[in-house]
């Protein structure tokens, strides 16, 4: 992958109403890094003045309970950035973000970007944008929480897909995740998701490529549930 152009980022939506100088300020300086999948590359509790944006690849924001249960707050797609709040607050960071997938990084000085979000209402309003699709999403599976199996898992994996994909497309293939994995974003057992999931593969709602990749083949059981909106 070539290094971060100015155009490049003009073309994520984060970054498109920014003017040409605004953008050569963020990535002044910038570094660019690859991470491998279960690569933790920022520690909750840790200190940093930067913050990054994530050129390919899938992560996962997670945190663990008081009893030690690991939680998965929200995923990261190509375009999302991520140590914005310890950015803007000067507080530590508040979770672990881990590869789920190879991961291509890029790091922000957190000045220019806090100065741009300070004098360009479109830039701001990107973040909020931003922002307010997490806490949707985090909602949703709060919600879900007492759902029953099949609703979580379908949920989780068309949330997968999702960030998987810069459309934003449910259908968009899943690249292959270990089943644990899944099945923490679903908040199941290990053993339910992978029987839950065996079903689903049944009755054809999803497909499985040869090499392990998933794809939701038909939307109707998510719109039934309530998780799609009806076309």
């Amino acid at each position: 992958m070539p290094p971060l152009s100015v155009t490049a980022l003009a073309e994520m939506q984060m970054f498109n109403s920014l003017e040409q100088d605004h953008l050569s300020q963020l990535l002044d300086r910038h570094r660019e890094s690859s991470h491998q999948p279960d690569q933790v590359v920022v520690m909750e509790q840790d200190w940093g003045e930067s913050l990054f944006l994530l050129r390919s690849g899938l992560a996962k924001v997670r945190t663990y309970s008081a009893d030690g249960d690991e939680v998965v707050m929200s995923l990261l797609g190509v375009g999302d950035v991520f140590g914005e709040m310890a950015a803007l607050d000067g507080a530590s960071r508040s979770a672990d973000v881990v590869a789920l997938t190879p991961l291509r990084l890029v790091k922000l000085r957190a000045a220019p970007f806090t100065a741009l979000l300070a004098k360009q209402p479109g830039f701001a309003l990107a973040l909020a944008r931003l922002e307010a699709s997490r806490l949707r999403d985090l909602n949703q599976r709060f919600v879900l929480q007492t759902a029953d199996a099949t609703t979580r898992l379908l949920d989780a994996l068309a949330y997968l897909a999702r960030k998987s994909s810069a459309a934003n497309d449910p259908q968009a293939l899943i690249p292959v995740l270990a089943q644990r994995e899944i099945a923490l974003l679903a908040g199941l057992a290990r053993e339910t998701a992978s029987r839950t999931l065996s079903k689903l593969r049944t009755r054809g709602t999803v497909t499985v490529t040869e090499d392990g990749a998933f794809t939701i083949a038909d939307l109707n059981p998510l719109i039934r549930r309530g998780l799609l909106p009806a076309n």
